[in-house]
This record gives C-alpha cells, structure tokens and sequence, in this order.
C-alpha cells in the first residue's frame, strides 16, 4: 500500500506548477492569465499573476483587450498592453537576496476557455527581469504533468533579443 501512495505523490515541480496555475486564478487579463511563483531552497519566497497596476481598471472590467482588438500577435507590442505580467509581479514582491539562485515557476492557460497553454514562455520584457533578478532557472508546464526546464543562463548567452524574432 505505501508504494502505491508513493507512485501517486506528485513530483516537486508538478507540485509547484499546480501552486503557480491556482495563482493565475487571480489574473485579470482577458487574453491569457498567467501565474508565476518564485521558490527557493523549497521555500516560496513569492507569486505574481497577471494583472492591470494597483488601482487601475482591469481589462476584465472593461471588457476588452487592446491588443485583442488591433489582432496584435501573442509575445509583441507589450506597451499597449494594460497588465503587469505575473513574473514582474512575482519579481516585484520578493527581494533580491531571495530571488539569487531561485527557480521561477509558470503556469498559463487561455483567458477565453481556460485551456492550459503549452509552448509559453516569459516573453522578452521578462527575459531580462528575470536574469537581473538573479533567477537560475525557469520551468513552465506544458501539460498537466510535463514541463519545460530553461536555464536562464542560456537566455544571457545566446540573446534571442538580437534575432528580431517576436513572440515567444
């Protein structure tokens, strides 16, 4: 019996994806809702959805995304767009010294049908947030129980910032 309890267990990083897909509950934004925790030394230092500034309007409350209604592709033209995403978020609320060497956990799922998102990542904005706060690595669920581990190393020594590809 305790070996079929064990075999259920979820592994760590399933188990902190699911944390990180209960925060995007809270995201506001009508065209993705993203949920990002920070963890470190197993300990989560913090969590960010994505979301309008403090005091402004929500896109959920206006009903509308800009960049829905101009057909802006997904991973561009981030300065029309009203939200803080859930990584700056998440990035904002922890200190530097607990971000060092931390792993950053992402969650998305479409804002219309609520259908996970496999193939996302933190967009270019984030790319950098996320190397200047001292992150390590960054895993983002695929799927229920597959992920995709990136370290952010690589993001610093081969910069996609330079291709003049978009998106993500």
């Amino acid at each position: 019996m305790e070996d079929n309890a064990k075999n259920l267990r979820v592994n760590k990083a399933n188990y902190y994806l699911d944390i990180a897909q209960t925060v995007l509950e809270r995201s506001t934004c009508i065209r993705r809702k993203f949920g990002a925790i920070i963890v470190k030394n197993d300990i989560i230092v913090s969590t960010g959805y994505n979301g309008a500034p403090r005091g402004r309007v929500n896109c959920s409350d206006i009903g509308n995304c800009m960049r829905d209604k101009l057909g802006i592709p997904r991973g561009e033209r981030y300065e029309l767009c009203r939200s803080v995403h859930a990584e700056a978020n998440a990035i904002i609320a922890a200190s530097r010294s607990d971000m060092l060497d931390s792993v950053l956990y992402l969650a998305c799922v479409d804002g219309k049908t609520g259908e996970l998102l496999p193939g996302t990542c933190c967009c270019q904005m984030c790319k950098r947030l996320v190397i200047n706060a001292g992150i390590s690595k960054v895993v983002v669920r695929e799927n229920k129980n597959e992920f995709t581990v990136y370290n952010v190393r690589d993001w610093i020594f081969n910069d996609d910032s330079l291709s003049g590809t978009f998106g993500y």
